[in-house]
Protein backbone atom coordinates (compact mmCIF):
# COMPACT_ATOMS: atom_id res chain seq x y z
CA UNK A 1 0.00 0.00 0.00
CA UNK A 2 1.13 3.64 -0.74
CA UNK A 3 1.24 5.90 1.89
CA UNK A 4 1.49 9.84 1.57
CA UNK A 5 4.25 11.07 3.84
CA UNK A 6 6.12 14.56 3.95
CA UNK A 7 10.06 14.26 3.46
CA UNK A 8 10.82 14.32 7.05
CA UNK A 9 8.83 11.28 7.46
CA UNK A 10 10.65 9.39 4.98
CA UNK A 11 14.06 10.49 6.22
CA UNK A 12 12.82 8.99 9.69
CA UNK A 13 11.60 6.02 7.67
CA UNK A 14 15.23 5.10 6.76
CA UNK A 15 16.48 6.37 10.16
CA UNK A 16 14.23 4.11 12.37
CA UNK A 17 14.52 0.55 9.78
CA UNK A 18 17.44 -1.57 9.67
CA UNK A 19 19.78 -1.95 6.95
CA UNK A 20 17.90 -3.06 3.34
CA UNK A 21 19.96 -4.51 0.50
CA UNK A 22 19.78 -1.70 -1.61
CA UNK A 23 21.46 0.44 1.49
CA UNK A 24 24.02 -2.12 1.22
CA UNK A 25 24.43 -2.30 -2.40
CA UNK A 26 25.37 1.73 -2.00
CA UNK A 27 27.75 1.50 0.31
CA UNK A 28 29.26 -0.85 -1.22
CA UNK A 29 29.75 0.71 -4.02
CA UNK A 30 30.78 3.83 -2.58
CA UNK A 31 33.43 2.20 -0.41
CA UNK A 32 34.86 0.23 -4.06
CA UNK A 33 34.69 3.83 -5.64
CA UNK A 34 36.93 5.19 -2.78
CA UNK A 35 39.07 2.44 -2.85
CA UNK A 36 40.10 2.69 -6.76
CA UNK A 37 40.48 6.19 -5.94
CA UNK A 38 43.12 5.34 -3.13
CA UNK A 39 45.02 3.30 -6.37
CA UNK A 40 44.58 6.32 -8.83
CA UNK A 41 46.08 9.31 -6.37
CA UNK A 42 48.73 7.25 -4.84
CA UNK A 43 49.56 5.00 -7.39
CA UNK A 44 52.40 7.50 -8.57
CA UNK A 45 54.04 7.35 -5.19
CA UNK A 46 54.13 3.20 -5.25
CA UNK A 47 56.10 4.31 -8.80
CA UNK A 48 58.45 7.19 -7.55
CA UNK A 49 61.55 4.90 -6.95
CA UNK A 50 61.60 3.56 -10.37
CA UNK A 51 60.71 6.89 -12.33
CA UNK A 52 62.54 8.93 -10.39
CA UNK A 53 65.82 6.90 -11.41
CA UNK A 54 64.70 6.62 -14.87
CA UNK A 55 64.01 9.93 -15.46
CA UNK A 56 66.65 11.42 -13.18
CA UNK A 57 64.07 13.33 -11.41
CA UNK A 58 65.68 15.52 -8.45
CA UNK A 59 63.39 15.68 -5.23
CA UNK A 60 62.00 19.35 -5.42
CA UNK A 61 60.63 18.32 -9.06
CA UNK A 62 59.42 15.11 -7.68
CA UNK A 63 57.37 16.80 -4.58
CA UNK A 64 55.94 19.26 -7.13
CA UNK A 65 54.40 15.96 -9.57
CA UNK A 66 53.18 14.58 -6.57
CA UNK A 67 51.12 17.63 -5.76
CA UNK A 68 50.00 17.44 -9.54
CA UNK A 69 46.92 15.52 -8.92
CA UNK A 70 46.25 17.28 -5.50
CA UNK A 71 46.00 20.26 -7.31
CA UNK A 72 43.31 18.80 -9.57
CA UNK A 73 41.78 17.57 -6.44
CA UNK A 74 41.69 20.50 -5.03
CA UNK A 75 39.90 22.08 -8.27
CA UNK A 76 37.78 19.10 -8.83
CA UNK A 77 36.17 19.37 -5.01
CA UNK A 78 35.78 23.45 -5.35
CA UNK A 79 34.43 23.26 -8.60
CA UNK A 80 32.76 19.83 -9.98
CA UNK A 81 31.95 18.61 -6.48
CA UNK A 82 29.13 21.26 -5.69
CA UNK A 83 27.24 20.38 -9.25
CA UNK A 84 25.96 17.22 -7.46
CA UNK A 85 24.05 19.48 -5.40
CA UNK A 86 22.70 20.63 -8.78
CA UNK A 87 22.75 17.85 -11.47
CA UNK A 88 22.60 14.73 -8.88
CA UNK A 89 25.30 12.33 -7.18
CA UNK A 90 24.89 9.63 -9.50
CA UNK A 91 25.32 11.93 -12.14
CA UNK A 92 28.45 13.51 -11.09
CA UNK A 93 29.57 10.00 -9.98
CA UNK A 94 30.06 8.48 -13.53
CA UNK A 95 31.20 11.60 -14.66
CA UNK A 96 34.48 12.09 -12.74
CA UNK A 97 35.00 8.64 -13.36
CA UNK A 98 35.05 8.96 -16.36
CA UNK A 99 37.37 11.70 -16.30
CA UNK A 100 39.71 9.07 -13.79
CA UNK A 101 39.49 6.57 -16.39
CA UNK A 102 41.14 8.86 -19.17
CA UNK A 103 43.75 10.49 -16.81
CA UNK A 104 45.31 7.38 -15.64
CA UNK A 105 45.68 5.14 -18.62
CA UNK A 106 47.11 7.87 -20.08
CA UNK A 107 49.35 8.38 -17.92
CA UNK A 108 50.51 5.16 -18.56
CA UNK A 109 51.87 6.32 -21.51
CA UNK A 110 53.93 9.83 -20.26
CA UNK A 111 57.12 10.75 -22.24
CA UNK A 112 58.22 13.91 -20.06
CA UNK A 113 57.36 15.17 -16.83
CA UNK A 114 54.92 18.23 -18.30
CA UNK A 115 52.81 15.09 -19.25
CA UNK A 116 53.31 13.87 -15.98
CA UNK A 117 52.10 17.25 -14.37
CA UNK A 118 49.31 17.66 -16.83
CA UNK A 119 48.01 14.07 -16.65
CA UNK A 120 47.91 13.58 -13.26
CA UNK A 121 45.92 17.00 -12.72
CA UNK A 122 43.14 15.40 -14.81
CA UNK A 123 43.30 12.58 -12.70
CA UNK A 124 42.77 14.57 -9.78
CA UNK A 125 40.14 16.72 -10.78
CA UNK A 126 37.93 13.60 -11.37
CA UNK A 127 38.93 12.11 -7.75
CA UNK A 128 38.21 15.70 -6.20
CA UNK A 129 35.21 15.92 -7.61
CA UNK A 130 34.13 12.17 -6.69
CA UNK A 131 35.04 12.18 -3.34
CA UNK A 132 32.45 14.50 -1.44
CA UNK A 133 29.39 12.44 -3.17
CA UNK A 134 31.17 9.24 -1.47
CA UNK A 135 30.85 10.57 2.17
CA UNK A 136 27.27 12.47 1.02
CA UNK A 137 25.74 9.29 -0.57
CA UNK A 138 27.06 7.07 2.63
CA UNK A 139 25.31 9.77 4.92
CA UNK A 140 22.40 9.98 3.34
CA UNK A 141 21.32 6.08 2.82
CA UNK A 142 22.33 5.40 6.38
CA UNK A 143 19.87 5.60 9.61
CA UNK A 144 21.30 8.26 11.63
CA UNK A 145 22.79 5.72 14.41
CA UNK A 146 25.10 4.19 11.71
CA UNK A 147 25.90 7.07 9.64
CA UNK A 148 29.23 7.49 11.39
CA UNK A 149 30.61 4.19 10.98
CA UNK A 150 29.02 4.18 7.12
CA UNK A 151 31.06 7.61 6.43
CA UNK A 152 34.15 6.16 7.74
CA UNK A 153 33.74 2.87 5.96
CA UNK A 154 32.98 4.21 2.79
CA UNK A 155 36.19 6.54 3.53
CA UNK A 156 38.29 3.63 4.47
CA UNK A 157 38.30 2.29 0.98
CA UNK A 158 41.20 4.75 0.29
CA UNK A 159 43.67 3.31 2.11
CA UNK A 160 42.58 0.14 1.25
CA UNK A 161 42.66 0.39 -2.43
CA UNK A 162 46.32 1.69 -1.81
CA UNK A 163 47.72 -0.83 0.45
CA UNK A 164 45.76 -3.48 -2.09
CA UNK A 165 48.06 -1.21 -5.69
CA UNK A 166 50.95 -1.87 -3.39
CA UNK A 167 50.75 -5.68 -2.78
CA UNK A 168 49.73 -6.62 -6.25
CA UNK A 169 53.05 -4.40 -7.53
CA UNK A 170 55.65 -5.98 -5.57
CA UNK A 171 53.88 -9.88 -5.59
CA UNK A 172 53.10 -9.40 -9.13
CA UNK A 173 57.18 -7.72 -9.60
CA UNK A 174 55.31 -5.16 -11.75
CA UNK A 175 58.14 -2.69 -11.37
CA UNK A 176 60.83 -4.71 -12.39
CA UNK A 177 59.03 -6.90 -15.31
CA UNK A 178 56.74 -4.34 -17.11
CA UNK A 179 57.86 -0.98 -15.49
CA UNK A 180 56.17 2.26 -14.16
CA UNK A 181 53.67 2.75 -16.32
CA UNK A 182 52.05 -0.90 -15.52
CA UNK A 183 50.53 1.22 -11.96
CA UNK A 184 49.00 3.59 -13.90
CA UNK A 185 47.35 1.09 -17.00
CA UNK A 186 46.14 -1.14 -14.07
CA UNK A 187 44.43 1.15 -11.76
CA UNK A 188 42.72 3.24 -15.06
CA UNK A 189 41.21 -0.23 -16.42
CA UNK A 190 40.08 -1.24 -12.71
CA UNK A 191 38.15 2.30 -12.50
CA UNK A 192 36.54 1.95 -15.86
CA UNK A 193 35.14 -1.61 -14.93
CA UNK A 194 33.32 0.44 -12.32
CA UNK A 195 31.53 2.85 -14.57
CA UNK A 196 28.74 -0.08 -15.36
CA UNK A 197 28.55 -0.80 -11.89
CA UNK A 198 27.63 2.28 -11.25
CA UNK A 199 25.08 3.02 -14.31
CA UNK A 200 23.13 -0.54 -13.26
CA UNK A 201 22.94 0.03 -9.39
CA UNK A 202 23.25 3.01 -7.68
CA UNK A 203 20.59 5.00 -7.37
CA UNK A 204 19.99 8.79 -7.23
CA UNK A 205 20.10 9.97 -3.29
CA UNK A 206 16.51 10.30 -1.76
CA UNK A 207 17.15 13.62 -0.32
CA UNK A 208 18.25 15.23 -3.11
CA UNK A 209 15.33 14.14 -5.19
CA UNK A 210 13.16 14.98 -2.47
CA UNK A 211 14.79 18.52 -1.94
CA UNK A 212 15.71 19.43 -5.18
CA UNK A 213 12.88 17.70 -7.53
CA UNK A 214 14.26 17.43 -11.11
CA UNK A 215 12.24 16.40 -13.97
CA UNK A 216 10.60 12.23 -12.89
CA UNK A 217 11.64 12.99 -9.15
CA UNK A 218 8.34 11.58 -7.84
CA UNK A 219 8.74 7.93 -9.95
CA UNK A 220 12.60 7.64 -9.06
CA UNK A 221 11.53 8.61 -5.14
CA UNK A 222 9.08 5.30 -5.25
CA UNK A 223 11.57 3.39 -7.27
CA UNK A 224 13.81 3.65 -4.88
CA UNK A 225 11.87 3.41 -1.85
CA UNK A 226 10.63 0.33 -3.10
CA UNK A 227 13.60 -1.40 -3.79
CA UNK A 228 13.97 -0.71 0.05
CA UNK A 229 11.17 -2.07 1.14
CA UNK A 230 9.21 1.34 2.16
CA UNK A 231 5.96 2.95 1.36
CA UNK A 232 6.13 5.18 -1.44
CA UNK A 233 4.66 8.76 -1.55
CA UNK A 234 1.55 9.96 -3.73
CA UNK A 235 3.32 13.16 -4.16
CA UNK A 236 6.44 15.26 -3.68
CA UNK A 237 6.65 17.72 -1.03
CA UNK A 238 5.60 21.39 -1.44
CA UNK A 239 8.83 23.85 -2.02
CA UNK A 240 7.92 27.17 -1.36
CA UNK A 241 10.62 29.66 -3.68
CA UNK A 242 12.30 30.66 -0.12
CA UNK A 243 11.14 27.65 1.71
CA UNK A 244 13.84 27.25 4.83
CA UNK A 245 14.90 23.87 5.67
CA UNK A 246 16.00 22.36 8.98
CA UNK A 247 19.71 23.94 8.72
CA UNK A 248 18.46 27.21 8.63
CA UNK A 249 19.50 27.73 4.46
CA UNK A 250 16.67 28.62 2.17
CA UNK A 251 16.44 27.56 -1.26
CA UNK A 252 17.57 31.03 -2.38
CA UNK A 253 20.49 30.91 -0.16
CA UNK A 254 21.82 27.69 -0.33
CA UNK A 255 25.11 26.73 -2.21
CA UNK A 256 28.46 28.67 -1.53
CA UNK A 257 27.02 31.85 -0.09
CA UNK A 258 25.10 30.11 2.65
CA UNK A 259 28.24 28.23 3.78
CA UNK A 260 29.54 31.98 5.37
CA UNK A 261 26.24 32.66 6.25
CA UNK A 262 25.48 33.46 10.58
CA UNK A 263 24.75 29.55 10.94
CA UNK A 264 27.54 28.26 9.58
CA UNK A 265 30.55 30.75 8.92
CA UNK A 266 32.29 29.67 12.18
CA UNK A 267 31.53 25.68 11.13
CA UNK A 268 32.90 26.11 7.76
CA UNK A 269 36.41 28.34 8.63
CA UNK A 270 37.09 25.66 10.99
CA UNK A 271 36.73 22.81 9.35
CA UNK A 272 38.31 24.37 6.59
CA UNK A 273 41.88 25.44 8.51
CA UNK A 274 41.31 21.12 10.26
CA UNK A 275 41.18 20.31 6.32
CA UNK A 276 44.00 22.12 5.32
CA UNK A 277 46.13 21.41 8.13
CA UNK A 278 45.27 17.66 8.00
CA UNK A 279 45.78 17.06 4.68
CA UNK A 280 49.24 18.93 4.50
CA UNK A 281 50.45 15.88 6.86
CA UNK A 282 48.31 13.19 5.38
CA UNK A 283 49.62 13.72 1.40
CA UNK A 284 53.53 14.25 2.74
CA UNK A 285 53.07 10.72 4.59
CA UNK A 286 50.97 9.48 1.43
CA UNK A 287 53.31 10.78 -1.35
CA UNK A 288 57.10 10.26 0.76
CA UNK A 289 57.15 6.96 2.23
CA UNK A 290 58.20 5.11 -0.26
CA UNK A 291 61.06 7.65 -1.47
CA UNK A 292 61.90 8.39 1.93
CA UNK A 293 62.43 4.94 2.47
CA UNK A 294 64.68 4.09 -0.03
CA UNK A 295 66.42 7.11 0.59
CA UNK A 296 67.08 5.43 4.19
CA UNK A 297 68.41 2.19 2.21
CA UNK A 298 65.79 0.52 2.38
CA UNK A 299 65.21 -2.17 -0.78
CA UNK A 300 62.44 -1.60 -3.27
CA UNK A 301 60.33 -3.92 -1.99
CA UNK A 302 60.44 -2.82 1.60
CA UNK A 303 59.93 0.95 0.78
CA UNK A 304 56.87 0.04 -1.11
CA UNK A 305 55.46 -2.19 1.85
CA UNK A 306 56.32 0.89 4.42
CA UNK A 307 53.33 2.40 2.45
CA UNK A 308 51.24 -0.82 1.98
CA UNK A 309 51.62 -1.02 5.76
CA UNK A 310 50.62 2.93 6.31
CA UNK A 311 47.44 2.45 4.13
CA UNK A 312 46.57 -1.23 6.19
CA UNK A 313 46.39 0.43 9.26
CA UNK A 314 44.66 4.07 8.38
CA UNK A 315 41.89 1.08 6.93
CA UNK A 316 41.71 -0.05 10.85
CA UNK A 317 42.09 3.17 12.40
CA UNK A 318 38.94 5.26 10.30
CA UNK A 319 37.11 2.10 11.03
CA UNK A 320 37.91 2.00 14.92
CA UNK A 321 36.81 6.09 14.64
CA UNK A 322 33.55 5.36 12.97
CA UNK A 323 32.92 2.57 16.10
CA UNK A 324 33.99 4.50 18.46
CA UNK A 325 32.70 7.96 17.33
CA UNK A 326 29.28 6.59 17.58
CA UNK A 327 29.79 5.48 21.25
CA UNK A 328 31.79 8.50 22.42
CA UNK A 329 31.04 11.66 20.03
CA UNK A 330 33.02 12.22 17.06
CA UNK A 331 34.56 15.26 18.23
CA UNK A 332 36.53 13.59 21.35
CA UNK A 333 37.69 10.94 19.08
CA UNK A 334 39.09 13.19 15.95
CA UNK A 335 41.18 15.10 18.55
CA UNK A 336 42.62 12.38 20.76
CA UNK A 337 43.37 10.37 17.53
CA UNK A 338 45.17 13.58 15.67
CA UNK A 339 47.02 14.13 19.06
CA UNK A 340 48.35 10.71 19.43
CA UNK A 341 49.85 10.96 15.60
CA UNK A 342 51.44 14.05 16.05
CA UNK A 343 52.86 12.27 19.50
CA UNK A 344 54.29 9.65 17.43
CA UNK A 345 55.23 11.75 14.50
CA UNK A 346 57.33 14.05 16.97
CA UNK A 347 59.34 10.82 18.53
CA UNK A 348 59.87 8.59 15.05
CA UNK A 349 63.43 9.29 15.35
CA UNK A 350 63.47 6.81 18.63
CA UNK A 351 62.50 3.89 16.75
CA UNK A 352 65.80 2.39 15.19
CA UNK A 353 64.92 -1.05 13.63
CA UNK A 354 63.55 -1.85 10.38
CA UNK A 355 60.76 -3.90 12.38
CA UNK A 356 60.25 -0.81 14.68
CA UNK A 357 60.12 1.33 11.90
CA UNK A 358 57.62 -0.21 10.44
CA UNK A 359 55.48 -0.65 13.98
CA UNK A 360 55.99 2.85 14.17
CA UNK A 361 54.45 3.81 10.29
CA UNK A 362 51.37 1.37 11.42
CA UNK A 363 50.48 3.45 14.40
CA UNK A 364 51.21 6.73 12.64
CA UNK A 365 48.60 5.29 10.27
CA UNK A 366 45.94 3.80 12.75
CA UNK A 367 45.62 6.78 14.55
CA UNK A 368 46.81 9.79 11.50
CA UNK A 369 43.88 8.66 8.95
CA UNK A 370 41.62 7.65 11.26
CA UNK A 371 41.75 10.72 12.88
CA UNK A 372 41.79 12.13 9.49
CA UNK A 373 38.61 10.28 8.38
CA UNK A 374 36.45 11.99 11.28
CA UNK A 375 36.97 15.47 9.49
CA UNK A 376 35.12 14.08 6.73
CA UNK A 377 32.60 12.23 8.66
CA UNK A 378 32.35 15.56 10.68
CA UNK A 379 31.83 17.73 7.60
CA UNK A 380 29.23 15.46 6.08
CA UNK A 381 26.95 15.82 9.45
CA UNK A 382 27.31 19.26 10.08
CA UNK A 383 25.68 20.67 6.90
CA UNK A 384 22.13 20.50 6.28
CA UNK A 385 20.82 18.99 2.97
CA UNK A 386 20.39 21.87 0.00
CA UNK A 387 24.44 22.66 0.73
CA UNK A 388 25.76 19.21 2.19
CA UNK A 389 27.59 18.51 -0.89
CA UNK A 390 28.81 22.18 -1.81
CA UNK A 391 29.75 22.22 2.07
CA UNK A 392 31.76 19.14 1.51
CA UNK A 393 33.27 19.84 -1.73
CA UNK A 394 34.67 23.23 -0.64
CA UNK A 395 36.03 22.28 3.26
CA UNK A 396 37.71 19.60 1.35
CA UNK A 397 39.01 21.82 -1.88
CA UNK A 398 40.39 24.69 0.87
CA UNK A 399 42.17 21.67 2.74
CA UNK A 400 43.73 20.19 -0.46
CA UNK A 401 45.93 23.56 -0.81
CA UNK A 402 47.62 21.42 1.96
CA UNK A 403 47.78 18.49 0.46
CA UNK A 404 49.28 20.43 -2.55
CA UNK A 405 51.87 22.44 -0.30
CA UNK A 406 52.73 19.43 1.55
CA UNK A 407 54.63 17.26 -0.64
CA UNK A 408 56.24 20.21 -2.60
CA UNK A 409 57.60 21.55 1.18
CA UNK A 410 58.68 17.86 1.74
CA UNK A 411 60.56 18.38 -1.50
CA UNK A 412 62.48 20.88 -0.40
CA UNK A 413 63.05 19.48 3.28
CA UNK A 414 64.45 16.32 1.52
CA UNK A 415 66.49 18.22 -0.95
CA UNK A 416 67.94 20.51 2.42
CA UNK A 417 68.94 17.00 3.60
CA UNK A 418 66.89 16.48 6.32
CA UNK A 419 66.38 12.44 6.86
CA UNK A 420 62.65 10.65 7.39
CA UNK A 421 62.53 11.27 11.53
CA UNK A 422 63.26 15.38 10.69
CA UNK A 423 60.58 15.10 8.37
CA UNK A 424 58.26 13.30 10.37
CA UNK A 425 59.04 16.28 13.31
CA UNK A 426 58.24 19.18 10.98
CA UNK A 427 54.38 17.24 9.78
CA UNK A 428 53.41 16.54 13.18
CA UNK A 429 52.90 20.30 14.23
CA UNK A 430 49.75 20.95 11.41
CA UNK A 431 47.87 17.52 13.54
CA UNK A 432 48.39 19.68 16.42
CA UNK A 433 46.31 22.56 14.52
CA UNK A 434 43.77 20.16 12.87
CA UNK A 435 43.00 19.26 16.36
CA UNK A 436 42.98 22.67 18.15
CA UNK A 437 40.45 23.02 14.83
CA UNK A 438 38.47 20.65 16.19
CA UNK A 439 37.93 21.68 19.86
CA UNK A 440 36.98 25.13 19.08
CA UNK A 441 33.55 23.29 16.90
CA UNK A 442 30.22 23.84 18.41
CA UNK A 443 28.29 21.21 17.02
CA UNK A 444 25.81 18.95 18.41
CA UNK A 445 25.55 16.60 15.64
CA UNK A 446 29.52 15.59 16.63
CA UNK A 447 28.35 14.73 19.92
CA UNK A 448 27.50 11.24 20.83
CA UNK A 449 23.95 10.52 19.55
CA UNK A 450 22.55 9.03 22.44
CA UNK A 451 18.41 7.97 21.35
Amino acid sequence: MSHRQPIMDVRNTIDESPFTSLQFVVIGLCFFINMLDGMDVLAISLAAPVLSQDWQIPATQLGRVFSAALFGMALGSLFLAPLADVIGRRKLIMLCLSIITVGMIATAFAQTIPHLYVLRFVTGLGVGGVLASMATMAAEFSPRRRRNLSVTFVQAGYPVGAALLGIIVVEGNMLPSFGWPSVFLLAGILTAAVLPMVALWMPESLEFLLKRQPPGALESVNRILQRMGHDTIDELPALPEAQETSGGVTALTSGVAALFSAKHRRSTLLLWVAFFMAFGTLYFLLSWVPQLGRNAGLPLDRAIYASVVLNLSAFLGMISLGYLADRFGLKHIIIAWLGLAAVLMWGFQAFASPLMIMVAIGLIGFTMEGGFIGIYVAAARIYPTLIRNTGVGWAIGAGRTGAIIGPIFAGWLVAQGLGMGESFQVFAVPLVLAAAAIFLLRARELLPDRR
